[in-house]
């Protein structure tokens, strides 16, 4: 039972954090830490990235629309211009997005494992450089632009720094969008669907990988808690996503920053006094 609260827990802030430019991975390291998680490497990893792929659901259904509007767009391209399929340009920046992040998951993909093992001096350090790239994006003049491909490219390599857990994914590449010119709205929209393929791809892998090392999934503990943080990080995901659709709009990254930095501090403070250790 215990193992459930911690996945209810564990979904719903991935679900909540996805979206907002916080950093889930740094908010499931601290809430790993505060409930005593102590599992490092492959279980870790692997309910971080099951959390991750429930809310890349949430996103393709919130973006349903879009997404198949898409993929019309890729299935006209033999009886079309490339430079006329506007959907087929997106989806060729969304892939030039993925390349940085796929080439620094495989071949980092041991050392990245050992990143998500409580490691919390880590998390308030990228927290930190979140807050920081949060309030210079917020400087940043507002425009009409769209991304182009240089600055997919550019996207693209924020999201292979932001794997590093409390490096907000979202924060990363919507700032380096802002910073780079491109309009608000449309750099949170790219921000949200460039992740969709890499999380999907990376949940394939994790599968293949565990077929092919013959492993036996038998717990039935594990298994409902991957289900029970699949599920809440799902229907989390889907409120959260549709909330920040609206709050880009209107609100300041600065207020973001700043709850980085608190949440930085603290953590840093913790991870060198261990003010916090009754809880666990």
């Amino acid at each position: 039972m215990g193992e459930l609260i911690q996945a209810v827990i564990l979904g719903v802030i991935q679900g909540l954090t996805e979206f907002l430019p916080v950093s889930s991975s740094g908010h499931l390291e601290i809430a790993k830490y505060l409930l005593g998680d102590q599992s490092v490497g492959e279980s870790s990893m692997l309910m971080t990235v099951v959390l991750h792929f429930a809310t890349a659901l949430s996103t393709v259904v919130v973006f349903r629309v879009e997404v198949l509007n898409l993929l019309k767009g890729v299935l006209r391209f033999p009886q079309g211009n490339w430079r006329e399929n506007e959907e087929l340009q997106f989806c060729t920046k969304i892939f030039l997005s993925m390349v940085p992040a796929a080439i620094v998951g495989v071949l980092f993909e041991e050392q990245i494992e050992t990143l998500f093992g409580n490691q919390l001096l880590l998390v308030g350090l990228m927290l930190l450089v979140t807050g920081v790239l949060l309030m210079l994006a917020d400087r940043a003049q507002e425009t009409q632009k769209s991304v182009g491909v240089r600055d997919a490219i550019l996207i693209g390599i924020a999201q292979a720094i932001a794997i590093l857990p409390g490096i907000s994914r979202s924060g990363a590449t919507i700032s380096t969008s802002v910073l780079l010119g491109v309009d608000r709205e449309k750099a949170a929209r790219f921000s949200f669907l460039m992740v969709v393929p890499l999380i999907f791809g990376k949940i394939a892998k994790e599968i293949v990988d565990a077929v092919r090392a013959g492993e036996s999934f038998t717990s039935e503990g594990f298994q409902w808690s991957l289900l029970v943080g699949f599920i809440c990080a799902f229907l989390t995901g889907l409120i959260a996503c549709v909330w920040m659709i609206k709050l880009v709009k209107s609100s300041k990254l600065s207020y973001f920053s700043y709850y980085c930095f608190t949440v930085a501090v603290l953590v840093i403070i913790e991870s060198n006094f261990h003010f916090f250790s009754l809880v666990q």
